[in-house]
């Protein structure tokens, strides 16, 4: 299920409003919303998880790869395919919230993060190299294929730990285990996937694959180039 997390950004939260539970939010803001302008968007991903104190369970303990922010608390909205949930003292509260009012940091970059036995989607990610190895859950390995402006980013070690196969390459030159990304390369270092780019790579990885693991096991059949990361 696709889920989105925004958390309150200190800077812009002059009436302190950050761990404030809902009846607090309200009272002091008197019109009864949500200033969702005062909101950073932190996840945008795909989880297994369905209901929201699962949700509350998973970002208190394990998180998710690609998630930015502190663990889930109160003043933190949730959003899934329901509508959004502000996370209040005790448990969820359904409230109105206009996701295009909240911000995307500028430290990210616009991705296609693809995992095994699921469909790839749009999201964010941080720029830093932290942010690209915890997506791709140990040392980031730059994988290129056919197109000279974009980089598949996967794990170094994958099909070493035994990562499960997740899509074959084209032209026949092999599988990337484990979850990776698609990210623009400007040549020197990288970017943001255009628009453009976003549809092509959603699209082309929107079937998930069922490689085995023998099949992994006996893939040695792609090239890797250096690559030294912007810190």
């Amino acid at each position: 299920m696709k889920v989105k997390i925004y958390q309150i950004n200190t800077d812009r939260d002059s009436e302190r409003l950050k761990f404030c539970n809902l009846e607090t939010t309200h009272n002091i803001q008197k019109d009864k919303k949500i200033n969702a302008s005062l909101y950073d968007k932190v996840l945008d991903a795909d989880v297994d998880e369905t209901n929201l104190e699962d949700i509350y369970y998973r970002f208190n303990t394990s998180h998710h790869p690609l998630f930015r922010g502190h663990s889930l608390s109160v003043s933190d909205v949730v959003v899934k395919d329901d509508g959004a949930f502000f996370c209040d003292s005790i448990g969820f509260k359904k409230i109105n919230f206009d996701e295009s009012q909240a911000h995307i940091p500028d430290n990210t970059f616009k991705i296609v993060y693809v995992e095994p036995h699921k469909p790839a989607y749009a999201t964010e990610i941080g720029s830093d190299y932290k942010s690209l190895s915890r997506a791709v859950k140990g040392l980031i390995e730059p994988i290129y294929d056919t197109d000279d402006n974009t980089v598949y980013v996967g794990n170094e070690e994958s099909k070493l730990i035994g990562m499960p196969g997740n899509r074959h390459m084209s032209n026949g030159h092999g599988i990337i285990a484990g979850p990776f990304l698609v990210i623009g390369d400007d040549g020197e270092e990288f970017r943001s996937l255009t628009d453009e780019e976003i549809n092509k790579y959603v699209e082309k990885f929107s079937q998930p694959e069922d490689i085995s693991d023998e099949e992994v096991q006996n893939d040695t059949g792609y090239s890797i180039f250096g690559f030294t990361p912007n810190m």
